[in-house]
């Protein structure tokens, strides 16, 4: 056989025979930092809407800026090696809140509780299980595959890393000074540091101090009777609308428009008569609300869509999940054959008995963990589909990118495998709920940090950082977050529950109080008009008053519904005081197919209406998931996604229109839209809104006479927040921002 001819070595940006500070304590520091900051406001996102944004380019950015404020100070620049380990380190706290948002909020809608250490257990193990799986890939899918898989975050963070170099950074890797480059990236820093101020302070006036509605609403009228359309204007989502695009945010607002202008109005149209309830519904459809028959009917039916949608992208990826898999698993082979004697600084990964030790004793702590209602059968079904979905997943972000790799997809088809065998098992009950979701959950983390560890991995490799450094980066970035993020959605699920009074929902329940062994005290603000102590009762059936946790006295007697932060029915306090929820629609999925699975209670005629719908679209050239998310979620979540999507369809028509744009390819232009100055301003927004959203919902437990005073006044002197006028008055503020937005986002034309 002839000898087989190599393609040139890959040079990168610092060689390395370089030695430039890399791991150092303030990189570390500030990436793990970051991570928190970022990993909350995605969590934040992802209870809303169901989405993230990737956090690593706004997190090099602010990296860069801030080393740059401690030269300006008297302090030592950062080098690029630095700055990639804080981005690395920085970058794993958004895919961690994506899982945990997906699917923790789940063991809510089951009936239990958000324990604090189940939750930080499912985010360490599936975090830290992640990363170590996609070690040993490296070189098969980095280094090996490095002109064939793209991952194209990683590679465009490796080009702002490369933009903003120091001289010191320059000097090693054979380049001259350009100060023209350094004035750009303080340019770019400034940009979305100025969207962060603007996102955190108008969502602080915005709600904390009621300036304006946040969420303008129409009614409608008969012919369209219990239709309407809402918009909540906050700053997080028209960035997230920016950043997905016109395309996506568009199909997901027809979604809402389906449910809210087509769904709800015909239910009522044709139930309105009907002089007895209709199940699920537990009273007349006359006399529900608009959100009644969302709550009743149309939820189930959007969960349906999002199942049939989420199965449906997971078969049409299953031939390039195939090709992945074996792609992966052969070059492991062949990455280990080609190591040398004595590796290179770019070269050195943890060594793998440390990864196959560190590992194995996850599995043994998720087996032997009580929280998580394990058992081995459990810790080998996520070992498999773990191993099985990281390698997917690493090799999916690396052709199609982070935002495309249908995570959730993969989580649903461990949730359903894991429950078909439960059920085969006989294990069917509500212990088994737990089980269940704590598999899909640790795999849902672990295959989406695998995919950004690739990402980080695949901007290492093009900058020349040591893999070794960015796992241990990653790795302590990771942990961080994970421990952090736990308390957050505890915090958040508190600010929103609603205790409701039993002689509201169930005037005549009684239970056995002797049998009850657990017990609560009211958190949030309703705890200052209460605190006594009450014994927990978990309801699952609806006889004399609907499923879900209970507080009851001593005698038996119920006293209130619990009515959850996260997925709760009930957004007004007994003072009146209205309480913001959040939907978490892909964490619903996986509670409806656990329920769905082990116990076959769902309304599955609602259900399959919906996978009907995503048919329909399938058979339309539609993409269905975007579509049943949209179907799912209230319409004011996805009209400023929308709003965000029409706004860079207008700056990209602009902007392509300019001469020196003209002869670009689509995918240069694309490129271009996904890294300007509009992208940035957006990642400002959605970091500062989220972040002021957060901080809210802590203070909304601790300053209540604070929140309520506001409210008073604000009712009674605002017409910006109150009055016939409001809807109208409240685009006002809004509309700056959006204006804002179109007008950063402009490319000047050149002089």
């Amino acid at each position: 056989m002839p000898p087989e001819t190599s393609a040139p070595a890959f040079k990168p940006y610092i060689p390395a025979s370089a030695n430039l500070p890399e791991f150092t304590i303030r990189a570390l520091v500030m990436g793990v930092v970051l991570g928190m900051i970022f990993g909350a406001s995605s969590l934040y996102l992802v209870l809303k809407v169901g989405l993230t944004v990737s956090a690593s380019i706004p997190v090099a950015v602010i990296a860069i800026t801030f080393f740059r404020l401690i030269n300006k100070l008297g302090g030592k620049d950062s080098t690029i090696l630095e700055n990639s380990i804080t981005q690395t380190a920085g970058s794993a706290g958004e895919s961690i809140a994506f899982g945990l948002g997906v699917t923790m909020p789940a063991i809510l809608i089951l009936g239990f509780d958000l324990e604090i250490s189940r939750v930080a257990l499912v985010a360490v193990l599936g975090g830290l299980l992640g990363i170590l799986l996609m070690i040993p890939m490296r070189r098969a899918m980095i280094v090996e595959k490095h002109g064939e898989l793209k991952y194209p975050e990683g590679t465009a963070c490796a080009e702002v890393l490369k933009a903003a170099a120091t001289d010191s950074s320059r000097a090693a890797a054979g380049e001259s000074s350009n100060p023209h480059a350094q004035d750009e990236a303080s340019k770019r820093a400034a940009i979305i540091f100025g969207g962060f101020g603007i996102g955190l302070l108008y969502k602080v006036v915005n709600v904390a101090f009621k300036g304006w509605k946040d969420t303008p609403e129409v009614a409608f009228g008969a012919p369209l009777k219990a239709g309407s359309i809402g918009a909540e204007v906050s700053p997080e989502l028209l960035g997230v609308g920016y950043i997905i695009g016109p395309k996506i945010a568009s199909v997901m607002a027809a979604g809402g428009v389906m449910s809210y202008l087509l769904l709800i109005p015909m239910i009522k149209f044709f139930g309105d008569s009907l002089t007895v309830p209709l199940s699920p519904g537990v009273k007349l459809i006359s006399d529900m609300s608009p959100h009644d028959i969302r709550s009743a009917y149309v939820l189930y039916i959007g969960a349906g869509a999002v199942a049939a949608g989420g199965l449906i992208s997971l078969v049409r990826a299953m031939p390039t999940i195939w090709r992945s898999l074996s792609a992966g698993l052969s070059g492991l082979g062949k990455g280990a054959a080609n190591l040398t004697t004595k590796r290179l600084r770019t070269d050195e990964d943890i060594p793998m008995k440390w990864v196959v030790i560190g590992a194995l004793a996850i599995i043994a702590v998720i087996t032997f963990a009580t929280p998580l209602h394990m058992n081995l059968l459990g810790a080998l079904l996520i070992l498999v589909f773990g191993f099985l979905f990281a390698t997917v997943s690493s090799r999916l972000t690396g052709e199609i990118g982070s935002s495309s790799n249908p995570i959730s997809g993969m989580t649903v088809a461990t949730l359903l495998f894991t429950c078909l065998i439960f059920l085969i098992m006989g294990w069917t009950g509500g212990q088994y709920y737990v089980t269940a979701l704590s598999v899909g959950a640790i795999v849902c983390i672990a295959s989406s940090n695998a995919g950004t560890t690739s990402q980080d991995l695949k901007t290492g490799y093009i900058l020349g950082a040591t893999p070794r450094l960015q796992q241990y980066a990653i790795l302590a970035g990771a942990l961080s977050s994970a421990l952090i993020l736990g308390p957050i959605l505890l915090k958040l699920n508190d600010a929103g529950t609603v205790y409701v009074p039993a002689a509201q929902v169930a005037p005549s329940l009684m239970t056995d109080a002797s049998k009850l062994t657990d017990t609560a005290q009211l958190q949030g603000p309703q705890a200052e008009q209460d605190k006594g102590t009450y014994k927990v009762w978990h309801k699952s059936d609806t006889v004399g008053g609907p499923a879900g946790k209970y507080l009851v006295d001593n005698a038996g007697k119920v006293v209130y519904l619990v009515d959850p932060g996260i997925n709760g029915a009930y957004n007004k306090r007994p003072d009146g005081t209205e309480v913001k929820k959040y939907d978490a629609p892909k964490a619903v999925l996986m509670s409806y197919i656990i329920k769905g699975i082990l116990d076959q209670q769902l309304p599955w005629t609602l259900v399959l209406f919906g996978v009907m719908i995503a048919l329909v679209l399938e058979m339309a050239g539609i993409p269905s998931l975007a579509f049943a998310v949209g179907v799912y979620l209230p319409l004011s979540s996805s009209a400023p996604l929308f709003i965000g999507g029409m706004i860079r369809w207008l700056v990209d028509r602009r902007n392509n229109k300019l001469e020196h744009n003209k002869n670009l390819t689509e995918e240069e232009k694309q490129a271009a839209g996904d890294s300007g100055s509009g992208t940035l301003l957006a990642s400002g927004y959605i970091a500062g809104g989220a972040l002021g959203g957060i901080v809210i919902a802590f203070t909304a437990g601790i300053l209540t006479d604070f929140d309520k005073k506001i409210g008073d006044w604000a009712s009674a002197n605002n017409p910006f927040f109150a009055g016939i006028n409001a809807d109208a008055l409240s685009m006002l503020p809004y509309a700056l921002i959006v204006f804002g937005l179109y007008w950063i986002a402009r490319e000047k034309k050149p002089a």
